[in-house]
């Protein structure tokens, strides 16, 4: 990013039934009750890119869904994230890169090829990764119902889990400050406040939200 990064990126990540919308969702509350005025975002995104990539994920695989992911996540930060960095805002995420090294990992494309087709997109100064047990994980993948192909192979939840963790640590080793909360035994607002607590407090600036689209498992 060129210029100087007047605000805070906090991307939020996890493996499916974590909670990470509904958490996103509790963060900004939380935020907001404290006067802290924060832009929510997701990837895909919603704009036209990010709408063809999120609908067309379970029939397109492999490097081309990773490549589509890669393009929709730069479009991404020239619309949306580096403005609000320029502009001294908060922006939250609902995933982000470390989605990325695992899911499209889970669809059988190299690490060395994803962290190459990435090199260039900022990285978030503080990287939230959601976890918890993956019995408990499975249970409210199956509570929910089955939205999306990786939610098919039964050994999903106990991999995710594992490249999440190998997601944290690439994180650390680029200088990235990772928080890594386990949502099993704490609801979604302890969560949040949480996560909140290591967010420093910005200068206020105004930031017009724009509207949310509930992601599906890209």
């Amino acid at each position: 990013m060129t210029g100087e990064r007047k605000g805070w990126f906090v991307s939020i990540d996890g493996p499916s039934g974590v909670g990470k919308s509904t958490t996103v969702q509790a963060l900004h509350d939380h935020l907001t009750a404290q006067g802290r005025p924060a832009r929510r975002t997701v990837e895909p995104t919603t704009s036209a890119l990010g709408q063809f990539t999120r609908s067309h994920a379970n029939e397109i695989h492999g490097l081309a869904l990773a490549c589509l992911v890669a393009a929709n996540r730069y479009e991404h930060i020239e619309t949306e994230i580096e403005p609000a960095l320029h502009a001294g805002e908060l922006i939250i995420s609902d995933r982000y890169l470390p989605s990325t090294l695992v899911l499209q990992q889970l669809d059988g494309v190299p690490l060395e090829f994803l962290l190459a087709v990435n090199d260039r997109a900022v990285l978030p100064d503080l990287a939230v990764i959601l976890t918890a047990a993956p019995g408990l994980i499975a249970q409210r993948i199956a509570a929910r119902g089955i939205t999306h192909r990786f939610h098919l192979d039964p050994t999903g939840p106990s991999r995710e889990v594992e490249l999440y963790g190998d997601a944290a640590a690439y994180l650390m080793s680029r200088g990235v400050e990772v928080l890594l909360l386990d949502t099993g035994s704490y609801a979604p607002s302890d969560v949040a406040r949480r996560i909140a607590d290591d967010i420093p407090r910005l200068p206020l600036a105004s930031v017009a939200s724009p509207a949310h689209t509930t992601p599906q498992e890209p």
